[in-house]
């Protein structure tokens, strides 16, 4: 409506007939909300007169008495069959309720799920997208890895077969002298 984007229309009423307004629609909605909650008072107390007379219960004989509490009873089963039917009744309305609306979020229209993207993220980075500060060392994965030389490996065969003929150094090895040569061996190695 108004050609230059920028501006706001200006208001036709001023600021303090809006908050006399204001003043106006809250004092009427507290009346409102009074006269509802009176209403609600006297519906019950109507209600509860209705089916619940008040009791007379000086000077009546006791066959009178059991007779009167036998239909207390009786009144107390009815009003529970009720409650129980309109409980009913409304969790069975809620489940439609409920089924009508998926029924209508379905024919609304079927979501559609982006297409995603492929992203390159390193490990470091990803790392502290996770962590977020927390993560403080790079990640290189190469430099954890052990490097085999081909010395290493002739070695460990050397040590594989003796290990693996156990028989022979059996004697050999036995007693406190066998475990000290072990001890040389293996420090004599590093």
């Amino acid at each position: 409506m108004n050609p230059k984007g920028g501006e706001k229309p200006k208001s036709k009423i001023t600021a303090s007939r809006k908050l006399s307004l204001k003043m106006l629609l809250l004092t009427r909605a507290c009346e409102d909300l009074e006269k509802e909650r009176q209403d609600r008072e006297e519906e019950k107390a109507r209600y509860l007169g209705e089916k619940l007379p008040p009791l007379q219960l000086s000077g009546i004989p006791l066959d009178e008495l059991q007779n009167l509490c036998k239909e207390l009873y009786s009144k107390v089963d009815v009003v529970d069959e009720e409650r129980y039917d309109c409980e009913f009744k409304v969790g069975k309305h809620n489940k439609d309720i409920h089924e009508l609306k998926l029924k209508i979020q379905d024919l609304g229209g079927k979501f559609k799920k982006p297409a995603l993207r492929k992203v390159r993220v390193s490990a470091d980075e990803m790392m502290r997208a996770l962590l977020g500060s927390k993560h403080k060392g790079s990640m290189d994965l190469r430099a954890n890895l052990k490097s085999v030389k081909k010395e290493d490996v002739k070695q460990d065969k050397v040590t594989g077969n003796e290990v693996g003929d156990w028989r022979k150094n059996v004697e050999a090895m036995s007693g406190m002298e066998g475990r000290k040569k072990m001890f040389d061996t293996a420090g004599g190695a590093q």
